[in-house]
């Protein structure tokens, strides 16, 4: 007799909430990190300014990490499908991924050992790749999940990936990497604008603008290719209480496929305006240097835009390119009942001192950083 509390069904909807919930929160809380990185050497010309630049983010972006850790491990125990094939397939691409990341805490910590203006420089120009390289890697990933990925099921559930990393650079893959770009680039701006002040201010908010402009008129470009471009629609009654098996049922690939969720659900719309509306907000704050209204705008537009994508892909987590019924989904690609309602349980737990904490260590760090903060502070970058 079945003893756990909620439906299989339902465990599997909430923790396909929860993984959108945890990159939200990675896109959000590491992306401010990544926009700041990406902006460092444009928006500061010279050593001081580049220590503000640095020390705006330096005190949190190692806390910010932890949403990546969770998204990751939510992939692994929730739908570990998800984690085999995304995790093989696009092994290159999550090691050029971890290695830009990689280079951050190397440069945060070895940049202030010697004033030669060279190693500096170096460093700082490590902290870019840190912050632009996954913010594009990211964006790339998601525009080939739209696409659909090479990679197919055998009798046993054992996948083969047929692609390669230069496969993934596919024009609309790229779009939605520059999207990603464009959109954690003004949300870095947003930081940087309200947490400092002067010329690396202003020049934030002229490439938060701009930034925040890119966003509107890649995400307008990107929905009307994907209203063009074949979706993906499972064919046969899918047991959402069934095993997880993907070959249990039958896709084909139907072109507009990927906005049949709107149609089906018109309040899904709001995701994409939210989108819109979030990128517009951010303009017209750093227009005005209000860098709280232009925060939260960006803020909107990164959860706007990943709620978009999820709720567009519906019930698919990762479709296949070469044999449509391997695609994996909401309904097959979970773990067992018990260990959702487990993992859920230390969720409940453990998410609310993520939070807490986060909230704590922001509230301590807050403030403006100028020049003269830095000459009090021994801790500093």
């Amino acid at each position: 007799m079945n003893t756990i509390p909620l439906d299989y069904e339902i465990l599997r909807l909430i923790w396909w909430a929860l993984l959108g919930i945890l990159l939200m929160g990675f896109a959000v809380m590491g992306g401010n990190d990544l926009g700041v990185g990406a902006l460092l050497p444009f928006v500061a010309r010279n050593d001081e300014e580049r220590r503000v630049v640095i020390n705006i983010v330096g005190p949190t972006w190692e806390g910010n990490q932890v949403w990546l850790v969770l998204g990751g491990g939510a992939i692994f125990a929730a739908w570990p499908a998800l984690y085999a094939v995304s995790f093989s397939g696009f092994y290159l691409a999550m090691i050029t991924i971890l290695l830009a990341l990689i280079l951050r805490p190397v440069a945060f910590k070895f940049r202030g050992k010697m004033k030669d203006p060279t190693w500096r420089s170096t460093w700082d120009w490590a902290l870019f790749i840190g912050g632009f390289v996954p913010a594009l890697i990211f964006g790339v990933a998601v525009g080939n999940v739209l696409l659909g990925v090479p990679f197919d099921l055998d009798a046993t559930l054992r996948a083969s990936y047929t692609g390669n990393f230069f496969g993934l650079l596919r024009p609309f893959a790229l779009l939605s990497g520059l999207l990603s770009v464009s959109m954690l680039v003004a949300h870095g701006a947003a930081v940087i604008a309200l947490r400092t002040n002067g010329k690396v201010a202003e020049r934030a908010r002229l490439y938060g603008r701009a930034a925040a402009l890119a966003s509107i008129l890649l995400f307008a470009v990107g929905g009307l290719w994907v209203s063009m471009m074949n979706g993906y629609a499972v064919t046969s009654v899918q047991d959402a209480l069934g095993p997880s098996n993907p070959l249990y049922k039958t896709v084909s690939l139907v072109s507009g496929g990927w906005l049949s969720n709107y149609a089906t659900h018109p309040w899904m719309i709001a995701a994409p305006v939210l989108g819109f509306v979030g990128s517009l907000l951010a303009f017209v704050g750093l227009s005005g240097r209000a860098s709280k209204t232009a925060l939260l705008g960006t803020t909107i537009a990164i959860v706007g835009t990943i709620a978009t994508a999820g709720l567009s892909l519906f019930p698919f987590l990762l479709p296949s390119s070469i044999d449509p019924a391997a695609s994996l989904t909401v309904w097959d690609a979970s773990s067992s009942h018990l260990t959702l309602f487990i993992m859920l349980i230390a969720t409940i737990v453990f998410l609310p001192i993520v939070l807490l904490y986060t909230g704590f260590v922001f509230r301590v760090m807050r403030g403006t950083v100028t020049p003269t903060s830095l000459g009090r502070n021994p801790n500093a970058y």
